[in-house]
């Protein structure tokens, strides 16, 4: 299990949002940080629609949750003697809807429609307030990862047309095939770019990976910013190799000892950083941020 640690602010307060499984969840200690007595969860989790609310989320998600201790608990909750803590609910129940961390992010945290309601309890506006942040942190990380995406795309294609066009003028008419064949030239020539990249054919590596090529992946959806680029270098290179007519074995030792150069250099500066997404924190105002 990891944890990635962001921010959001809602009325003054920074509030850390942690992934827990792919699942956000929010720092109920962070929402009610610097607000007037104490035991806020506390009192919030003793209240008996909270404890029915818990109960119904953990049975909807969680299929090792206790209901027998839970029925136990929302019998008593509502008397004056009842008590309920996060530590007590999740030992008794084995919830896993409200969690409890240590250290410097330390606090008790919630999955998200769980923090939802809390911030309902606080005040219907906070409620309101924290769903505004949180939607516009999903839109940040969503944008941020479209940009990456694009750039992906963007290099796998834009030297295309170039390497494509020296297959055509310069290779195939030597061949002497026919139309229906000429297919076979062009996905010959990507694989000496693509043994020369990443070790592979596209035939080898669709062997290899049988469910993501039934789903029309290759291995350039797969490939990184870096190597991306240097395919694209190569595209430009091995359409002036062809013009030059080397052969296929001499332009594949050149384009081999180009890719290794080339990622080397861009794996060593990290060149292209500036593409991908710098940190796990995202502040929405940058005078917002802190130290951490």
């Amino acid at each position: 299990m990891t944890a990635k640690m962001k921010k959001i602010e809602v009325e003054e307060k920074l509030i850390s949002i942690t992934s827990v499984n792919d699942e956000d969840y929010i720092c109920l200690t962070d929402m009610v940080r610097g607000e007037e007595g104490s035991d806020h969860i506390r009192n919030w989790m003793r209240n008996r629609n909270t404890v029915e609310f818990l109960g119904l989320w953990e049975q909807l998600y969680n299929p090792n949750f206790k209901t027998v201790e839970f029925d136990t608990f929302k019998k008593q909750a509502g008397l004056n003697s009842f008590n309920l803590t996060p530590k007590k609910w999740t030992e008794h129940t084995h919830a896993i809807g409200i969690l409890s961390k240590s250290g410097r992010y330390g606090g008790t945290y919630a999955h998200k429609d769980i923090a939802f309601e809390f911030g309902a309890w606080i005040s219907p506006m906070f409620k309101l307030l924290l769903i505004k942040e949180f939607q516009r942190l999903k839109e940040i990380e969503s944008n941020q990862f479209n940009l990456e995406w694009d750039v992906k795309r963007i290099l796998s294609k834009a030297n295309y047309t170039i390497h494509t066009d020296a297959i055509k003028k310069h290779v195939i008419p030597e061949l002497n095939i026919t139309k229906e064949k000429k297919w076979l030239t062009y996905a010959d020539e990507t694989d000496v770019l693509n043994i020369a990249l990443f070790g592979c054919t596209a035939k080898q590596w669709r062997e290899a990976n049988p469910e993501l090529a039934k789903n029309n992946k290759n291995m350039r959806d797969f490939a990184s910013i870096n190597q991306l680029t240097v395919l694209s270098n190569l595209e430009v290179l091995n359409s002036e190799l062809i013009k030059n007519k080397l052969s296929k074995n001499k332009r594949f030792q050149y384009l081999y000892r180009v890719a290794l150069q080339q990622l080397a250099v861009l794996d060593d500066n990290n060149a292209l950083k500036a593409l991908q997404k710098l940190s796990d924190d995202t502040y929405l105002n940058q005078h917002n941020k802190l130290d951490t």
